[in-house]
């Protein structure tokens, strides 16, 4: 049972508190949690369960934003964590994003969708689906009334169907014109490679995203060609478990609209898409540079959006980059940027320059960290492929749609 959350800046100020037990807790602990992420350093900020002298404490990081939860009993770690990414995702739908001025100037919508988010301390309504029923999200209209009116609630003055359903996440009588059902597998790969162009660690972390737009109440059953390559499955509440554990297969009643169906992550792959092959030399107060990147296995589809960024060192006083191909940019914080898109097929995308030390630095002690991005649409690299989507309780066949997407995720290649 949770007693209370706060919602904290990167400075540490208390931007939102929210009791929610009869067990008052004191803003203290909020000081005592920032005094030891000063003294420990980011190490504690990536802590997700904490024992303070009077509390436990569960945090969450999000854009610049801790979501800190307190309780003096014992409970399940993981269903504290859980309701605070739930929590973050709810508002990010709600805002539009997640950060400091989004939450204060939302004040009213975020202690109403916490109102109906837990109850007394227990998990109540987190399906963003029926959340949208009950409290409106904020627009341009729905401010203006209020500063007309003085009305700040965007409260529903009926209670959704659907709380008092078997499936509480799906709305009841649905009907659409057209039914259709649309699924996307979306993976990011992570991978780091050291100074020798060993690959250290490289893997996959997946969601299977569906946007459902189907009429009544149907179930649907999905299945893949290849589970057993899958690790640390988590499913949406619609999942029902057994078939998967049995088969393999997931069978649900999805809700309407777009929500994540499956996420997973597959690790120690063996190889990474493209290469980054730094070359460093410094001497006599300069330091030169030299950066290919190139295809080291071909997916089958394009590789677009490709762009390499570091971070000049700080004893670098000026830097003179050039690309044979995409455009090079240095912003004022010393952040290097290197946009090259689409691989082009007729030559290898190269920079070169000279970056010059600062007086009296002879050779650069500190080498970058070079960060890579890419986006792959079409494939999905894990080798993970949807098999089949069957349909129950429908009168006509709908439509189906499917589609993949790679991108980078924490993609370092280091110097």
């Amino acid at each position: 049972m949770l007693q209370c959350i706060f919602l904290l800046s990167d400075s540490g100020e208390v931007m939102l508190e929210k009791q929610l037990t009869g067990h008052w807790v004191d803003r203290a602990i909020c000081s005592w949690f920032w005094d030891q992420s000063i003294a420990q350093g980011d190490s504690f900020k990536h802590l997700p369960v904490i024992a303070s002298p009077t509390h436990y404490l569960f945090q969450v990081n999000r854009e610049g934003v801790t979501f800190l939860a307190c309780t003096q009993v014992e409970m399940p770690p993981l269903m504290a964590i859980e309701f605070l990414c739930r929590v973050a995702d709810v508002l990010s739908e709600y805002l539009g994003g997640l950060n400091e001025d989004l939450i204060k100037d939302n004040f009213v919508i975020v202690y109403e969708l916490l109102d109906e988010m837990i109850d007394n301390g227990f998990p109540l309504t987190t399906e963003p689906n029926i959340l949208r029923e009950m409290i409106a999200p904020p627009n341009i209209v729905s401010k203006v009334l209020s500063v007309v009116t003085g009305n700040t609630s965007n409260m529903s003055n009926t209670l959704p169907g659907a709380t008092g359903s078997c499936v509480p996440w799906r709305k009841t009588d649905l009907k659409h014109s057209s039914n259709e059902i649309y699924v996307d597998l979306v993976e990011e790969m992570d991978a780091t490679i050291n100074r020798d162009g060993v690959l250290v660690k490289c893997e996959i972390y997946g969601e299977v995203q569906v946007n459902s737009h189907l009429s009544g109440l149907p179930d649907l059953t999905l299945s893949f060609a290849n589970t057993s390559i899958l690790n640390d499955v988590r499913f949406h509440p619609c999942v029902r478990l057994r078939p998967w554990e049995s088969n393999q297969i997931l069978s649900f009643v999805p809700p309407d609209g777009q929500f994540k169906l499956m996420s997973y992550r597959i690790k120690k792959l063996k190889s990474t898409p493209i290469y980054v092959k730094p070359q460093i030399t410094s001497d006599s107060g300069t330091c030169r540079i030299s950066l290919l990147v190139g295809i080291r296995n071909d997916p089958g589809k394009a590789i677009d959006d490709i762009n390499v960024q570091f971070q000049l060192p700080p004893r670098v006083l000026s830097a003179d980059l050039t690309s044979n191909y995409g455009t090079v940019n240095i912003l004022s914080n010393k952040t290097c940027t290197w946009s090259i898109g689409r691989m082009p097929k007729d030559k290898t995308p190269s920079m070169t320059g000279t970056l010059v030390l600062e007086t009296g630095v002879e050779r650069l002690h500190v080498f970058p960290t070079f960060l890579v991005g890419f986006k792959i649409l079409g494939v999905a690299l894990s080798g993970l492929k949807i098999e089949k989507l069957d349909f129950k309780n429908l009168p006509t066949r709908p439509y189906k749609g499917f589609r993949a997407l790679t991108r980078s995720g924490q993609y370092e290649v280091r110097s």
